[in-house]
This record gives structure tokens, C-alpha cells and sequence, in this order.
């Protein structure tokens, strides 16, 4: 008896984290598709604008859905409302380490591609055994899990 009422919680559990309005996991990472998005502190138009994101490619955590906005937060966790078409499913991330490694390859002993300052916006690829690969400003390479903001604890990408 206590299996199945485990395996029944588990499957509310993991009903709940998911998106009601799109059925996507929730909470989950998104990028800013526009140079600029009005945040609202409410889910209509008819709410005061509280602020401007204004950085094209931003990650941002989208944490709650209603109709055709979502509720997101930057790395900061500063957030609100921001309407879907401006933000975009492609993944990036927030370099928060000052003059991060990009190494050729997911390993601290290969040769490093680059530098990344803190801000940075990076494109976000594979990520496996606490390294991924991203691209920065034309460079390619592999960077620390530990370096940036933009992925799940526990995430895994292909």
C-alpha cells in the first residue's frame, strides 16, 4: 500500500511541475528574444510596467505561466511578468566568474580557447559531467558548471 501511495504522490509531484497554460517543465530556462521586455507586475498590459530588461539573449527562469505571459526571474531574481513573444526556447547562460576558462575540451588540463568576463552572455550547448559547451562571441569551447547561471541543478543537456 505505501508503494503505490508513493507512486501515486510522485506522479502529482511531477504533475506540478509542469507549466499549466504549456505543459513544459516548470521552473525553466529561456533567453530574452528582444533587445528590450517590459516586465509587469501583473499578467495584462493593464499592469504597471516595473522595470525593462535590456539585454538581447538574457537567460531567464521562467517560474509561473497565466495565458500568454510568463512570470520570470533573472539571476538576481529580480523578475515580473513578461509577455511570450519576447522571450526565445533557445538556451543561454550568465558567466558570473570573472575571466572564466573556456577550454577545448571538458577537462581542466586541455588547452583553454578563451576568457569570459562576469555578464557575459553565452549560448549554452551540451553539458555533461559538470562542464559544458557553450559558444561566446564566436568562440567555442567548454566552461565549469560552477562558472555560470542558466541551468538546472542536475540538468543534463545532449
Amino acid at each position: 500500500m505505501a508503494a503505490i501511495c508513493a507512486v501515486l504522490w510522485s506522479g502529482q509531484a511531477m504533475a506540478a511541475e509542469r507549466g499549466p497554460v504549456t505543459n513544459l517543465p516548470m521552473p525553466r530556462f529561456v533567453s530574452l528574444k528582444a533587445s528590450e521586455g517590459n516586465v509587469r507586475r501583473g499578467p495584462s498590459l493593464t499592469h504597471r510596467i516595473d522595470w525593462v530588461f535590456q539585454r538581447r539573449n538574457m537567460p531567464l527562469q521562467i517560474i509561473a505561466e497565466h495565458g500568454h505571459w510568463r512570470r520570470v526571474q533573472d539571476h538576481d531574481g529580480a523578475g515580473g511578468w513578461v509577455h511570450y513573444t519576447l522571450l526565445s526556447g533557445v538556451r543561454t547562460v550568465l558567466v558570473e566568474e570573472d575571466m572564466a576558462p573556456i577550454h577545448k575540451l571538458a577537462d581542466p588540463s586541455s588547452a583553454v580557447q578563451a576568457y569570459a568576463e562576469a555578464g557575459v552572455i553565452a549560448r549554452l550547448g551540451k553539458c555533461v559531467d559538470g562542464w559544458c559547451r557553450v559558444t561566446v562571441e564566436g568562440s567555442k569551447g567548454w566552461i565549469k558548471r560552477s562558472a555560470f547561471w542558466g541551468l538546472m541543478a542536475g540538468e543534463t543537456r545532449e
